[in-house]
């Protein structure tokens, strides 16, 4: 057949269109864009793991932060923040206490105090302020109640520092700051008790003791008179109350002078404490 042949033009134009065909064939998957999203990620989009999740939380020995209940109080509410670490407070706030005109005196000076010594003491049993009972009453417990929150592990200070380990809430908020010697597990665990509330005719006293061994450690008043005199007699009469009933280790002490009515009730709050230890 010769090359000019129209026949052979024809076969070698079909050859060249098959070939043609089987070529583009052969190179559309490489750039379909149904097979790049069949990967599941797009293309020039890297897949980012979420951040953020392990940052925030701390580990068993991490930081805790615990509010406490509102407590209300004569002259208005007082709530307390505590931060915890390693079972021990390591920071406290009152982020409300009573406020407007001779509340906002009171709580300015008493409420750093009330702080302090939460932290020295590791529980709420501490003393109240002078001048400021009711303040310090609510107080303390707002602090009790962060602490229960916190489990009486927490409260105990994670039985560290050489604290009585293995006792309640109460026993732990006693033996904090006091007992940093003692053992843990013994015999002589101590224990917090509040009495009941005596009214008088200046208003109410409340007593609350530590007994350790069956001895009195610790007494204090956390409800008083105050108001006027009252308050500067409560200032006076209640640390005298306190030393001579951790002296008696009894409710038969000595009324202060000027103070008939005070005195009568804290001795009556203190031997309900007692009553309530079996002595």
């Amino acid at each position: 057949m010769k090359k000019s042949h129209p026949l052979r033009r024809i076969v070698l134009a079909g050859a060249a269109t098959v070939s043609g065909i089987v070529l583009l064939l052969t190179l559309k998957p490489s750039s379909d864009p149904a097979a790049a999203s069949a990967e599941g990620t797009p293309q020039g989009q890297q897949s980012v793991a979420p951040q953020g999740s392990g940052g925030v939380q701390a580990g068993n020995g991490g930081d805790q932060t615990l509010t406490g209940d509102v407590v209300k109080t004569d002259y208005g509410n007082v709530q307390v923040r505590i931060t915890m670490s390693g079972g021990k407070i390591t920071s406290a706030a009152a982020i409300e206490a009573p406020s407007g005109g001779r509340s906002t005196e009171v709580s300015t000076n008493s409420v750093p105090k009330l702080n302090q010594a939460a932290i020295q003491t590791g529980s709420a049993d501490i003393d109240a302020v002078s001048g400021a009972t009711y303040t310090s009453g609510g107080y303390k417990k707002s602090l009790q109640s962060a602490l229960d929150k916190a489990g009486s592990s927490s409260a105990t200070g994670g039985g560290s520092g050489g604290t009585t380990g293995g006792g309640s809430a109460d026993a732990s908020g006693s033996t904090g700051g006091s007992t940093g010697g003692s053992t843990g597990g013994g015999a002589a665990q101590a224990k917090t008790l509040t009495g009941t509330a005596v009214t008088t005719d200046y208003g109410p006293v409340q007593v609350r003791i530590t007994v350790t061994g069956g001895k009195i450690t610790k007494a204090e008043a956390v409800q008083s008179p105050s108001g006027g005199r009252s308050t500067q007699i409560s200032g006076d009469a209640v640390p005298k109350l306190n030393q001579a009933a951790v002296a008696a280790g009894s409710a038969d002490i000595d009324a202060v002078s000027g103070a008939t009515y005070t005195s009568g009730g804290y001795k009556e709050s203190l031997q309900s404490a007692l009553d309530q230890a079996g002595g």
